[in-house]
């Protein structure tokens, strides 16, 4: 995995470095001034849908998240791509850009370059730049037990275009997940600042459990999932059965077995789906019990349309996740 090698590196002495590598948090964070605070962070992939366009405003919604889960406001953007024109017409190269662009236009934020490789294989993403004030970071590590979680989009992205890849036909249900991963996390970020929340982490590759972990061993607590309160999208669990399972999802099942009790009676589907790597899921709040009611009213007043309260955090069984 990729935290041993992390380990290995030094860690920064700079006092003004508020978030670096040596956490699992969702992005970097530099402090500027008293009031401003820098994040940075960078993701890209591979196509996970046929139109150029779409692929390119789901990859830039993917990168922009990260900036929303650490409670910030992205600023500027920077293209980061891999591409052949050997294989490629340069067309497909502007639609994808064309998408990214008008995602991070819906952001608020500026596009100000980026750079460009050769590549066979196509990889497009952005390295993004946003503000927080350095008193309101929103981290993956600081649940407390007694939080309740709410979750922000379904899931079982992974599956559908999985499927989608291997050139199942998937009907209504293709415009439907795209609409979800192209959907910005912005107004439930917007959300947990006006409310005030203790932690968030967005939902993408190592899945919902494996987020969850992540949040778990960070703060220290155990972390209690309601499997029958996560929304996903149903057409997946029939997928799942006829073996439309990614690699990443795979990985993450087994990865996160060690720490995992499963005390509700869930199907092998199910588990697997809770598994599932995601492509610009939403995020993963954890707010104390008593400004929950607020945080789901501002979320339905901001009109975020997936508000699921899926569990609890708790002070037993540390670093553990339960499904009950």
């Amino acid at each position: 995995m990729l935290g041993n090698v992390l380990k290995e590196l030094p860690v920064s002495a700079d006092k003004n470095l508020l978030v670096g590598h040596n956490t699992a948090d969702d992005a970097g964070v530099y402090k500027l001034t008293d009031e401003i605070a820098l994040i940075q962070t960078v993701d890209f992939f591979t196509p996970i849908v046929d139109d150029p366009y779409t692929y390119g405003q789901i990859a830039a919604a993917n990168s922009l998240s990260d900036v929303y889960a650490m409670g910030g406001k992205p600023l500027t953007a920077m293209n980061v791509v891999a591409f052949s024109t050997n294989i490629f017409p340069n067309e497909v190269l502007t639609e994808i850009l064309k998408g990214g662009a008008d995602k991070v236009i819906e952001a608020g934020a500026v596009t100000v370059g980026g750079h460009t490789i050769s590549d066979d294989e196509l990889k497009y993403g952005l390295a993004v730049s946003g503000t927080v004030h350095p008193d309101k970071i929103v981290r993956n590590s600081t649940a407390k037990p007694g939080d309740k979680l709410i979750l922000t989009k379904p899931i079982g992205t992974g599956i559908i275009t999985t499927a989608l890849k291997s050139g199942k036909e998937l009907g209504e249900l293709y415009d439907r997940v795209c609409r979800v991963m192209m959907t910005l996390n912005d107004k439930a970020s917007i959300a947990m600042q006006t409310i005030g929340v203790n932690a968030c982490t967005d939902i993408t590759g190592f899945g919902l459990i494996g987020h969850a972990m992540e949040m778990a061993k960070g703060s220290n607590v155990g972390i209690e999932i309601n499997g029958k309160s996560v929304p996903i999208f149903e057409e997946a669990l029939g997928l799942i059965k006829d073996g439309y399972i990614p690699g990443g999802t795979r990985s993450n099942e087994l990865y996160s077995r060690i720490d995992m009790d499963i005390k509700g009676n869930y199907t092998s589907e199910q588990i697997t789906l809770f598994h599932d790597a995601q492509t610009s899921g939403g995020l993963l709040i954890s707010v104390t019990e008593n400004k929950l009611d607020a945080l789901i009213k501002e979320l339905k007043r901001l009109k975020v349309e997936t508000i699921a309260v899926i569990g609890q955090v708790t002070k037993s069984h540390p670093v553990k996740i339960s499904i009950i």
